[in-house]
């Protein structure tokens, strides 16, 4: 992973340099060396691409759950049962 590739990941993730240390428990300064002075771990890339894929259905389910499909669904349980 290249820092413009990171660039792009953290920016599709919506997240800024700041909020990905936070959240991964990194110095901002050493997230900031990646690609110049050090090369970054092989990890973020599968991390972020996760943490996208995670936003996706946490987002989803909400959509589901604010729309009232649940209640639907819950009925259809209870008939089964």
């Amino acid at each position: 992973m290249t820092k413009d590739e990171l660039k792009k990941q953290l920016k599709k993730a919506g997240l800024s340099k700041k909020e990905f240390c936070e959240i991964v428990g990194l110095s901002y300064q050493s997230v900031n060396n990646w690609g110049s002075s050090k090369n970054i771990p092989h990890w973020v890339d599968s991390w972020l691409e996760l943490y996208v894929e995670s936003k996706f259905y946490r987002e989803l389910k909400n959509k589901i759950v604010n729309s009232g499909l649940c209640r639907e669904f819950e009925r259809l349980d209870e008939s089964v049962n």
